[in-house]
């Protein structure tokens, strides 16, 4: 059994070291890797792993959110130029995981049974105090098990989408986000082989908010994409040039006390398996102040408040502007229906006319053949 794992990347050097030793230290095979034109030091770590023989390292400096089709390229790749049995497609703060933290990916992928085809694996927010700078292997250590309502109430629409796995293809095709493939599921792991992703959307100010930038720029270069205004990503962009987005970045994490009181579980298993690694050593986080951290998320939820009740207002106006259109097309009807009743009474009456008119002429002519008729008679 040989396991690939792709990912498109782009400035990701505060975690993509973690990323590839972790995958290596799981048994991974193949590791197929494209820099997205990275300015930050991605590039020159990859290529360090590249020169190993541990990575697959392509480059697509073309900055227009083409993740699907690279993805779907390299995905390819995995089976045709690697022999790839299976085949995972990841992001960089992406960390796919047994349930049954014992057991290593490449021992769970060679149980598995190919009959599947492809199959979904649920995605967990990891959260915690915040930080400046760093990648949170040790900081963010709590499931986030919010519900969409209360989400949505920080600013954040949704739990994760799942991702999907699959077997090796020629001709697979893989969705923008790696939500979805074109090779159908006929099954899913037992419970003994469940796999989920451990997902570190918002490891750090520093990481989040140049991500949310050149994200919704990547967007904005590529008219062949139409994301919706409500789209995660083009909130946050809005919440960037607005400047706002530090405080409602604030909002998603959670202090240590907190979380104890909260919907969140603890899970400190990607913490603990770099633990187990040795000699690897990574930068240390910035977190940040306490205080500071409450400040923000307190203006946090002010902002969200006041956007809540923007979005009312705005969904209030849209409603009233479509009962007025509503109201407009309406009287246009019956303003047509009208005019055609006016017409049809103008017709009925200018018949009427000339029914009198006939008529009148009727009676004259009967009454002058009546004249006639008495002279006549007379004059016999």
């Amino acid at each position: 059994m040989k396991l690939a794992v792709t990912a498109m990347v782009r400035d990701e050097a505060d975690i993509i070291r973690q990323w590839l030793d972790y995958h290596v230290a799981q048994g991974v095979d193949v590791l197929i890797v494209t820099d997205n034109g990275s300015t930050d030091g991605t590039t020159e770590i990859l290529q360090q792993y590249a020169d190993r023989g541990v990575v697959d390292l392509r480059h697509d400096p073309v900055q227009r959110k083409q993740q699907g089709s690279v993805v779907t390229a390299m995905a390819r790749d995995a089976y045709t130029q690697h022999g790839a049995d299976w085949v995972v497609n990841a992001d960089a703060d992406e960390f796919l995981s047994p349930l049954d933290r014992s057991l290593r990916l490449a021992e769970v992928f060679a149980r598995l049974d190919p009959a599947m085809r492809s199959f979904s694996v649920p995605v967990v927010n990891l959260v915690g105090p915040i930080a400046w700078y760093g990648a949170g292997l040790d900081r963010l250590t709590w499931r986030d098990e919010r519900s969409n309502e209360e989400l949505q109430g920080i600013g954040v629409l949704a739990q994760p989408t799942h991702n999907a796995v699959h077997v090796g293809s020629a001709d697979v095709v893989v969705a923008q986000g790696n939500h979805l493939v074109s090779i159908g599921s006929e099954g899913s792991p037992p419970p003994e082989l469940a796999l989920e992703v451990l997902h570190l959307p918002w490891r750090s100010w520093a990481q989040f908010s140049h991500k949310v930038d050149i994200s919704g720029r990547a967007y904005e270069a590529n008219p062949e994409l139409r994301p919706s205004p409500n789209h995660h990503g083009m909130l946050d962009y809005g919440r960037h040039l607005a400047g706002t987005l530090l405080p409602y970045y604030a909002l998603r994490h959670v202090p240590e006390d907190d979380a104890g009181r909260g919907a969140f579980r603890r899970d400190p298993s990607l913490r603990e398996f770099f633990a187990t690694l040795g000699d690897a050593e990574y930068p240390a986080d910035e977190r940040m102040d306490d205080a500071v951290a409450g400040e923000l998320a307190r203006l946090g939820r002010t902002l969200r408040a006041r956007e809540a009740d923007a979005t009312r207002t705005t969904a209030d106006l849209v409603a009233a502007r479509e009962h007025s259109d509503r109201l407009d097309r309406r009287a246009s009807e019956l303003e047509r229906r009208v005019s055609v009743l006016e017409g049809e009474l103008a017709r009925v009456e200018r018949e009427l006319e000339e029914f009198r008119n006939r008529r009148v002429v009727r009676l004259a002519d009967g009454v002058g053949e009546r004249m006639r008729g008495l002279r006549r008679g007379q004059g016999g």
